[in-house]
């Protein structure tokens, strides 16, 4: 049977934020503190002893670092699930990516309040989304280990009938949400891709997309580390990404990726314009969207305009500009993360006849953004992780249409 509660182990080398994130995880009846730890060297000997279903984890700590801990985790049969707590800086951006990659769930930024309460309410406000998300997957786990396992070499009893659980692509029983890798790899045995009904909007033959658009969210970093480097550089078409994130950290992302991809890669910029071939991500913090030269050309836009969704930047807001300025010349991507943001950009885009790709459950971190849109019924293609720069590319080629 599940356990009410979520065990946490917070991890910080200071006193000052352990004792301000205990109190924020206070706040959350589905959560208790079991213990604290300085530094990643004594987190990982109480690891043994508490069995913690989520560690809150520092990046920079004396003897063994964030990183170091996830190395360590890496190696563990039944890690626990991980919440980066990285400072609002460059150095930060980039440790969180690779956190990220060593199979951080989420990261969220070190308050920079100027006192404990408002570092308090923000902090929050950074880990209700994500505790809520995380509840299912917990209980999922606890309900898969608390049940007794025979033994490899133990014959059937007598008569007994083998009655398998469906599995996900994880091996694990459809319980619920499973515990998804993090590790780009981990997507290459995905499910096959599933088609939804066709829409009106694709009775009518469309000329090839003109750009192509992702709205991503929780898991976003190691979704677009599989999805961008499969795209090749001489895609005809500009690409632009939403994925939700602070500040500074966007461009530790764009930086990630540009090193690792064919296209060029760039944090976006106001007034510039969409080139094919190269990779715009909204900055941190600010909206992007689309505008129309009088030569027809895409210009980005980088805006303050209020948050929507309780997002800045938003996946509508980009969506929406690119409906109304270029209507019918998009192909959406609606990939892993928690909310709902980009069903209603992706309405505005289906009226126009655009081609939407989502991603499927198996390959999702947090089944949030898409599973909303394939209910709301604006989606053409439900595809795993790895299957989807396939389908771009024959999308924009005019291959597939």
């Amino acid at each position: 049977m599940a356990r009410e509660t979520m065990n946490v182990l917070v991890v910080d080398d200071s006193s000052l934020f352990r004792r301000v994130i205990t109190e924020a995880l206070k706040t959350f009846p589905e959560v208790e503190t079991i213990s604290q730890a300085p530094n990643g060297r004594q987190a990982l000997q109480k690891l043994q002893a508490l069995q913690p279903d989520l560690i809150t984890l520092d990046m920079e700590m004396p003897e063994m670092d964030g990183l170091a801990v996830l190395e360590a985790l890496k190696t563990l049969p039944n890690p626990p699930i991980v919440i980066v707590l990285s400072t609002l800086t460059h150095k930060g951006g980039h440790l969180a990516i690779k956190a990220m990659k060593l199979g951080a769930f989420d990261f969220i930024t070190k308050p920079s309040a100027t006192n404990a309460e408002q570092s308090l309410n923000l902090l929050r406000e950074e880990l209700a989304p994500r505790l809520k998300a995380l509840r299912v997957r917990v209980n999922v786990r606890q309900i898969l280990h608390a049940q007794p396992q025979r033994p490899p070499s133990s014959p059937p009893s007598p008569g007994a009938t083998a009655a398998k659980p469906p599995a996900t692509s994880a091996g694990l029983p459809q319980a619920g949400p499973a515990v998804k890798s993090t590790d780009p790899a981990a997507f290459r045995n995905s499910a096959p891709q599933t088609e939804a009904a066709p829409t009106p909007a694709r009775q009518t033959r469309l000329p090839p997309p003109e750009m192509v658009l992702i709205g991503v969210s929780t898991g976003g970093p190691n979704a677009l580390d599989c999805l961008i480097p499969a795209l090749p550089a001489t895609l005809a078409v500009p690409v632009l990404i939403v994925q939700h994130m602070p500040p500074i950290f966007t461009k530790s992302l764009a930086e990630h990726l540009a090193e690792r991809s064919a296209l060029k890669v760039y944090e976006a910029e106001h007034d510039r314009v969409a080139e094919p071939g190269s990779v715009y991500i909204a900055p941190g913090g600010r909206h992007m969207r689309l505008a129309r030269s009088e030569q027809g050309q895409k210009i980005i836009q980088i805006t303050d305009a209020a948050p929507e969704n309780h997002c800045r930047p938003s996946v509508d807001y980009l969506f929406r500009s690119a409906a109304t300025h270029f209507p019918g010349r998009a192909i959406a991507l609606i990939l892993t993360g928690m909310g709902s943001d980009g069903t209603l950009g992706l309405r505005l885009l289906k009226r126009q006849g655009c081609f939407v790709i989502a991603q499927d459950e198996a390959s999702c971190v947090v089944y949030g953004m898409p599973k909303v849109a394939i209910e709301a019924g604006v989606v053409d293609s439900v595809l795993p992780l790895d299957a989807i720069a396939d389908r771009v590319i024959a999308r924009v080629s005019g291959r597939d249409r």
